[in-house]
């Protein structure tokens, strides 16, 4: 009688797919939309983003937010008057993405990936402008702009005036593409 139930147990295992059968994060199938959503306790910011600007970083975005890794990060450097940084340590993915410097704007609402010292070390951080920045052209790879919700990215907690840190930063509550709500 045990070894019938041993023997049934293997197979509903087995059975499972590769998801239910690990604790691993699996990734979410990525839209073919080139909108992202994140959305915070103040509301939802849109994002458009443009592949044909970056597409190594637009890949990276797109596989972070399948994987749910944006969820739950914080607003950890944000400057009053200049941008709003978040992302996780760049040591922590293993990976870098060369630097995409392109013709893209750098007004209130842009989107750029953050770097290291290297600017081709750029990985899972990003920054939206909260003014126009002319300054940091040319230093940042642009990906995309704020469509909607302004008015929300308004609202992240603001960090100190001398480097921007954030005691008790706002979170990202969730972090996906529209169309697979």
């Amino acid at each position: 009688m045990t070894t019938k139930i041993v023997l049934l147990f293997l197979a509903l295992f087995a059975a499972l797919p590769a998801s239910a059968a690990s604790n691993a994060k699996q990734p979410v199938a990525s839209s073919d939309t080139n909108v992202v959503f994140i959305d915070l306790k103040y509301g939802r910011i849109l994002i458009k983003m443009h592949p044909e600007l970056a597409p190594k970083h637009i890949a990276r975005i797109k596989q972070l937010v399948g994987y749910g890794f944006c969820d739950g990060l914080s607003w950890f450097r944000v400057i009053p008057g200049f941008m709003a940084q978040t992302g996780g340590a760049y040591d922590k993915t293993g990976r870098t993405i060369p630097a995409e410097i392109n013709s893209g704007r750098t007004t209130r609402g842009a989107v750029f990936m953050s770097h290291g010292k290297d600017i081709n070390s750029a990985d899972s951080q990003f920054f939206i402008l909260l003014a126009d920045s002319p300054h940091i052209k040319g230093n940042f790879t642009y990906w995309g702009e704020v469509i909607s919700g302004m008015e929300v990215v308004d609202q992240i907690k603001t960090g100190n005036a001398l480097d921007g840190s954030v005691d008790s930063p706002d979170k990202i509550i969730k972090m996906g593409f529209p169309s697979n709500e």
